[in-house]
């Protein structure tokens, strides 16, 4: 490669970077999830092509002091999420509340927000009264007068649904941010977080000695300024524990590998989804103490993280979690959008048992044939799939499979994220969410088998550099 070439593939990364970082600036401040989600999916469409133009363009870059641009751009990226509040979800009201909860020394899973026990712990900003009561994003509470009263928790009336890590997570920012910060911490942690995914990426990939650009595909990524860091959904901290753990779980001894699994554990004491890694950790085990090593440790310590909680609280620790599945519709398929690509081959009632025995079947090849020193691949197989099927309607789940990718390198499976991004923001307020759903995923499943297809016939081909390109690895 001539002189020239490097510098101009550098330049023209710096510039579609300098591009996409204003248009994720215009993005949040647009807001429009609730007036104008047509015109927002508008911009989030143009924050992902300019995505798609940066890891494209990144490929032509040296190797060399590469590094330092992937990490420039990644903090440009994330500083864009803190640009405004949160605009598309009220999650991290809830997890405010919590810590403050806990900090007042009262278990989170005891009571409900809207409860009177907690009325003292209220404040304006999370619970309005009067006039500010006004706008689609604020739920009612029970109240004596005339003057309404609301509050920006989702769900009032129910217990809340995490799990210890991100308990303890939310209480250790509650404690550390100071008063009346509101929405703020929340958001600087979820970005310091991210920024930490970025650098155990790196660390990993440098490692590994495979190639550090994949880093990028978590580092610029839309979806992380927008959900990890403006939402600052507690999801990202499950990334970080498990991009970790099977850093340390790809090593030969069996004491890395136990604190692997240790730190699996602890991101399923975050958020229950990263338990999907779960086979690809065991990727081609054949002993059963190499296995152990594994689980014993992660299901250590999802039980030990909630002991406490179990101890000092009066009712259950698993909150509204039943009530969330039936909501959701994941134990009904006759109802909603989930499940909705095998819906269209399937009797409804054959969907969830159809979903199990494929992800069973994905996880034992994976347990069989997947490459130990490479977990992340086989994670990112079950995982991928069980989105493919599941369908889920909220765009941040995927952040874990972002993660993956990245560590992997197969970015056709970026198409998930990008179809789940469209039915959360398209599909709820225009009203053909299954439709929708089945477009977006079956476009996503479609990209990702037309990739393996791709990749076979090179690799039966011996195409060497076709197949690694394709891969980009």
């Amino acid at each position: 490669m001539k002189p020239h070439k490097p510098r101009a593939a550098l330049a023209i990364t710096a510039v579609v970077l300098v591009a996409l970082t204003t248009v994720l600036i215009l993005t949040i401040r647009y807001g429009g999830y609730f007036s104008d989600p047509v015109g927002l999916s508008w911009w989030y469409a143009a924050g992902w092509a300019l995505f798609a133009t940066a890891v494209f363009a990144i490929r032509r870059v040296p190797t060399r002091g590469i590094g330092w641009l992937i990490v420039a751009g990644a903090v440009a990226v994330t500083v864009t999420g803190l640009t405004g509040p949160p605009r598309t979800s009220t999650d991290s009201y809830r997890y405010a509340w919590d810590g403050r909860v806990q900090s007042a020394g009262i278990s989170p899973y005891d009571h409900t927000p809207q409860a009177s026990a907690l009325a003292h712990l209220r404040d304006p900003w999370l619970f309005p009264t009067g006039r500010a009561c006004k706008g689609p994003d604020l739920a009612p509470i029970p109240h004596t007068g005339s003057t309404p009263h609301c509050t920006r928790i989702n769900r009032p009336a129910v217990h809340t649904i995490y799990p210890p890590v991100a308990e303890a997570y939310f209480l250790t920012i509650d404690q550390l941010a100071p008063a009346n910060a509101r929405h703020k911490p929340l958001q600087i942690g979820a970005a310091a977080i991210s920024l930490s995914v970025t650098a155990a990426l790196l660390l990993i990939l440098r490692r590994r000695r495979a190639d550090i650009r994949k880093a990028a595909y978590w580092a610029w990524c839309p979806a992380i300024p927008l959900e990890a860091v403006n939402n600052a959904h507690v999801d990202v901290v499950g990334v970080l524990l498990t991009v970790t753990g099977l850093g340390l779980v790809a090593s030969r001894t069996l004491s890395r590998r136990a604190a692997g699994g240790t730190l699996i554990g602890a991101a399923i004491a975050t958020k229950l989804m990263p338990a999907v890694v779960l086979p690809g950790a065991l990727s081609g085990i054949r002993r059963v103490r190499d296995a152990a090593a594994v689980l014993v440790p992660a299901a250590a310590f999802v039980a030990l993280s909630y002991l406490p909680y179990a101890l000092l609280s009066e009712g259950s620790v698993f909150g509204y979690l039943s009530g969330y599945v039936q909501e959701e519709g994941y134990d009904d398929a006759s109802t909603g959008s989930r499940y909705s690509l095998l819906r269209l081959l399937l009797p409804d009632t054959w969907a969830f048992p159809v979903l199990v025995a494929i992800i069973a079947s994905v996880s034992v090849y994976v347990m069989r044939r997947g490459d130990p020193r490479r977990p992340w691949s086989g994670a990112l197989l079950v995982t991928g799939w069980s989105f493919v099927l599941l369908t889920p309607g909220y765009s941040w789940y995927a952040l874990l499979l972002i993660a993956l990718v990245a560590l992997d390198g197969r970015w056709e499976w970026l198409g998930v994220p990008l179809a789940g991004a469209a039915v959360y923001v398209l599909g709820p307020t225009l009203d053909f969410q299954p439709s929708l759903s089945n477009l977006a995923y079956g476009a996503a499943a479609a990209l990702v088998l037309t990739m393996t297809w791709i990749r076979r016939r090179a690799a039966a081909a011996g195409d060497a550099p076709l197949a690694a390109a394709s891969r980009h690895r």
